[in-house]
């Protein structure tokens, strides 16, 4: 099991293109890419990033999605065909990084009572999901609380219509959602593909990794008991933590843990 570092862990701080030396020097064993705007799902851009990559495994990427996903499921015809264009430039991108998976949240829960089904999702999902392996890539619902697949249950239902995507278990995800990360865990089964990672206090709030009280031991040995041998995928916010080189040290934080030290 991999510790690899998402570039949205330095948003803000580090540009794109710039990040892949610092998570090398931070010991990070592979990356995913978040392209934070629309000039980074550009062809032009995308070989920029292959040329300051090295030889860094890019395993996933993960778009500014608020800017398109949703819209990949609106009704209207074309609106989804635009979508759909700067869904396959960030496809694009993905292929020519070499990364097999992308990060995805699709549409927005705006209202508290709105309903999302989980078999429409599901097969157009499946669809989408079609035009990623186009590109050599397996698109992977993620858990964001206040996107579709949300809930353990939602994930359940539509992973039924779209056997061709994968998961993506975000652990602050699933605690802003109100659930245990673990019941995500289950149902996701041997769909996951990605693990991000963060910590927290007592209180639920995000703290960098070794700062805080998440079970980082159980969470290995959880994975490990399900046939994960995907990455845990470190992505913090800016202002969870000071100077770059505290990434550093929750990398080593992890390396031990999944080395057996604290497991």
């Amino acid at each position: 099991m991999k510790v690899g570092i998402s570039t949205a862990t330095f948003f803000s701080k580090v540009l794109t293109e710039d990040s892949f030396s610092v998570i090398q020097r931070c010991g990070g064993e592979c990356a995913e890419v978040f392209l934070t705007t629309r000039c980074e799902y550009e062809p032009s851009f995308a070989r920029l990033l292959a040329e300051r990559k090295g030889d860094l495994e890019i395993y996933s990427v993960h778009a500014l999605n608020t800017q398109f996903e949703p819209e990949l499921f609106n009704a209207a015809a074309r609106t989804r065909g635009d979508a759909e264009e700067l869904y396959r430039k960030v496809l694009n991108v993905a292929r020519v990084l070499g990364a097999r998976y992308y990060t995805f949240h699709g549409r927005m829960r705006l209202k508290r009572n709105m309903v999302i089904s989980p078999e429409v999702t599901g097969r157009r999902m499946k669809e989408l999901g079609d035009i990623a392996a186009e590109y050599g890539v397996e698109l992977c619902f993620e858990n964001v609380h206040w996107a579709m697949c949300n809930s353990p249950e939602f994930f359940a239902e539509a992973k039924e219509y779209c056997p061709n995507v994968g998961a993506v278990l975000d652990i602050k995800q699933a605690r802003q959602s109100g659930r245990d990360w673990r019941e995500y865990v289950a149902v996701m089964g041997d769909r996951l593909r990605n693990v991000h990672v963060s910590d927290c206090d007592e209180q639920g709030a995000i703290k960098l990794i070794g700062k805080g009280v998440f079970p980082f031991d159980e969470l290995v040995r959880t994975l490990r008991a399900q046939g994960y041998d995907g990455p845990l995928m470190i992505e913090q916010y800016a202002d969870n933590y000071g100077d770059i080189s505290e990434i550093g040290g929750a990398v080593d934080h992890l390396k031990k843990i999944v080395g057996g030290i604290y497991a």
